[in-house]
């Protein structure tokens, strides 16, 4: 596992170091070249982050919340960040885990504000409907679903399983199986219509 793999972001923020020395000309350039940089990788990873979540069993609201604490995260610790994408899924599937674990409920009065991430309230349909393998994905046992949705996200099984800190037979197993149960249960959804 690779050393920002291990590290979920939960510590203080890091602050990208500064030229140490040249003009505050030549800090502020630095400084809007890792902007750019990072606006770049945020723009090109937060909504397939979010369909990641998503295919791992999140909502919709849960999946963009921690799609952006995981870009958070990842801003801060931008400097350090080897594999950023790589990184960034690995924070935000532990962050899902540690949602599905969590028993307490928010109660709210009114809904939230849809996120930012839809344009408008009703693009939700479109959104859901982009992702027409949720049902199969539900219908999966974590383990398989968890690795069926990093392959999705254009993972190796080797990848996984040094992100995971699992055996590579372990995923190449649960991917197995996960095709199976995918076939399956497209052949039976084939067959009802």
């Amino acid at each position: 596992m690779t050393e920002q793999a291990s590290s979920d972001g939960t510590e203080g923020p890091t602050v990208v170091p500064a030229a140490r020395s040249g003009s505050l000309e030549e800090n502020r350039r630095a400084r809007r070249e890792v902007d750019e940089a990072f606006s770049a990788f945020y723009r090109a990873t937060v909504r397939p982050l979010v369909g990641f979540l998503i295919n791992q069993g999140a909502s919709l609201a849960v999946a963009a919340d921690i799609a952006q604490d995981t870009m958070t995260k990842a801003y801060q610790r931008w400097s350090e960040l080897r594999d950023p994408r790589a990184w960034a899924h690995t924070v935000a599937s532990r962050a899902l885990i540690r949602t599905f674990a969590s028993v307490g409920e928010d109660l709210v009065d009114m809904v939230p504000e849809p996120t930012s991430l839809l344009a408008r309230p009703d693009a939700i349909a479109e959104w859901e409907a982009r992702y027409d393998a949720r049902p199969m994905l539900a219908s999966l046992p974590l383990r398989q679903r968890q690795v069926l949705a990093w392959t999705l996200a254009g993972y190796t099984p080797g990848d996984i399983a040094d992100l995971l800190g699992l055996p590579a037979e372990t995923v190449r197993g649960s991917l197995a199986k996960a095709r199976r149960a995918a076939t399956a249960y497209l052949a039976t959804k084939e067959g009802e219509q």
